[in-house]
């Protein structure tokens, strides 16, 4: 009985001191509290110890960042964000590394990139030889008949001179092909390509076209803007798959630059389907957002031609498609390029007294559709390098804006690279975008460079690239 009694004591005391908390009442305050949810905001990922520019003037660099489901909330010191720390927060020591916002490229072709990067390569080349011996590498290991596509080629590069189809010919001798020039605006089409399109010396010059001819009017096999499309019909239309496939490969090297974000204007150029930027749309990028694939934000752009297409898009699921998708506006074109001749100038080219460049749109096509576009509410970008076409342009929005009353349009004029004495003002007055891209300058040096002042007059030279002049519009 005793003992009975003295291990009953032991247990006794034993279970008061292990359960004496309980008996205190801030104990069970705290059990109250631990049953309703925390209202403490907990984030992802703590970025610490690097040189973040925030774009703010007034704090313009950070050492920490705070992110939550992929979006930045709090930039600051690493102690400042302690109380958005949690149990499930991670770190990342960036041990002195930069952090600048992402990039955003305003003008860019994104499939059309994509698939141009395994496609034949012809970037950089800057020998004639070399040019052959590259395209005959890719004729050994392409299939008898298929076609051999690619480009990028620059002419100036290799002094000026303009590739022609028996460059490539007596290689390609089994198979079609077609080779774009870096600009977009011209192609090299062999003899073997020319004759499946039924390009020969009869053929005449579609409108905004030029089938390139020598001296006794047999094709050189290099066809310009809407020339181009008597090529581009013949050759078959990529699968989904390589679409896909191109999409996410150029989007992966936009990421590796830095860029997260792209205005698209699609595989638009002149000669090429308008139907293609829309199956691309469905295609590729809704199927890229909807599967969970998509890595850049994207901002496309449609041909004005399917300007109502896209209003009735846009009407029924606003302009904001998701946080990956936006609905731009519509994109034309006026004139063609520098390197290919066909920038359209009020005088004509140095080396070509007879030619001042192409308008690859009649002009009241152009302004009823732009009007109509304006009208619907829908940014309107046009295509404009040659001053000509610039001044074309600029008098075309103000007409268009005049007529439609004033809001907040924000027209553009794409790449915007040669402007007329007086002209660079109008596109503060104007409220007018100049969507300039430096790539021009480039191209336009290497041009000067490489072939003095041949292809161009001096006063075209001078007159291009006056972006501080222009006071943009912001």
């Amino acid at each position: 009985m005793n003992r009975f009694i003295v291990i009953s004591a032991s247990i006794a005391i034993f279970l008061s001191i292990l359960f004496f908390h309980l008996l205190n009442s801030n104990y069970w305050l705290k059990w109250r509290a631990s049953l309703v949810p925390s209202t403490k905001l907990e984030v992802d990922l703590i970025v610490k110890n690097g040189v973040i520019f925030t774009s703010d003037p007034s704090f313009p660099v950070a050492d920490s960042m705070a992110i939550r489901d992929g979006r930045i909330l709090r930039v600051g010191s690493y102690s400042s964000l302690q109380d958005l720390s949690g149990y499930g927060t991670k770190e990342l020591n960036l041990e002195g590394k930069i952090v600048v916002p992402g990039f955003i490229d305003s003008h860019v072709h994104l499939i059309f990139a994509g698939l141009q990067m395994v496609r034949v390569q012809l970037q950089g080349v800057n020998q004639k030889d070399e040019v052959v011996r590259t395209v005959k590498e890719a004729a050994l290991k392409a299939k008898r008949g298929s076609w051999i596509l690619g480009g990028g080629w620059n002419n100036d590069l290799w002094g000026g001179e303009l590739p022609v189809a028996s460059w490539i010919d007596d290689v390609t001798s089994d198979n079609p092909v077609w080779l774009t020039r870096m600009d977009g605006h011209m192609g090299l089409a062999n003899s073997v390509a020319l004759k499946l399109a039924g390009v020969t010396n009869l053929s005449k010059d579609p409108n905004g076209g030029t089938i390139m001819r020598t001296s006794d009017g047999e094709p050189t096999g290099l066809l310009i803007d809407a020339a181009m499309e008597l090529i581009l019909a013949r050759i078959p239309e990529v699968s989904v798959d390589e679409r896909r496939e191109a999409m996410l490969r150029a989007s992966s090297f936009a990421l590796t630059r830095g860029v997260t974000a792209v205005v698209d204007f699609g595989r638009y150029f002149p000669g090429a389907p308008v139907e293609r930027s829309w199956k691309d749309f469905s295609d590729v990028f809704q199927w890229a957002d909807s599967s969970g694939k998509m890595i850049i934000r994207v901002c496309l752009f449609f041909p004005m031609e399917t300007w109502s297409r896209l209003y009735d898009v846009i009407h029924k699921a606003g302009h904001a498609l998701s946080n990956w998708i936006y609905l731009g506006g519509v994109k034309a074109f006026v004139d063609g390029s520098l390197g290919s001749n066909s920038a359209l100038f009020h005088e004509p080219y140095f080396d070509d007294p007879h030619n001042s460049g192409l308008q690859v749109m009649e002009s009241e096509s152009l302004f009823n559709m732009t009007m109509a576009s304006d009208k619907s509410g829908l940014q309107v970008a046009i295509h404009a390098i040659g001053d000509r076409a610039n001044d074309l342009i600029l008098d075309m929005y103000e007409s268009v804006a005049s007529t439609n009353g004033k809001r907040d349009r924000r027209f553009r004029i794409e790449h915007a690279q040669h402007l007329a004495p007086g002209t660079a003002d109008r596109f503060g007055k104007q409220g007018i975008i100049a969507s300039v891209q430096i790539t021009c300058s480039v191209m336009l040096m290497l041009r000067s460079e490489s072939l003095g002042w041949i292809g161009l007059k001096r006063d075209h030279i001078f007159s291009s690239h006056f972006y501080q002049a222009m006071h943009c519009w912001r």
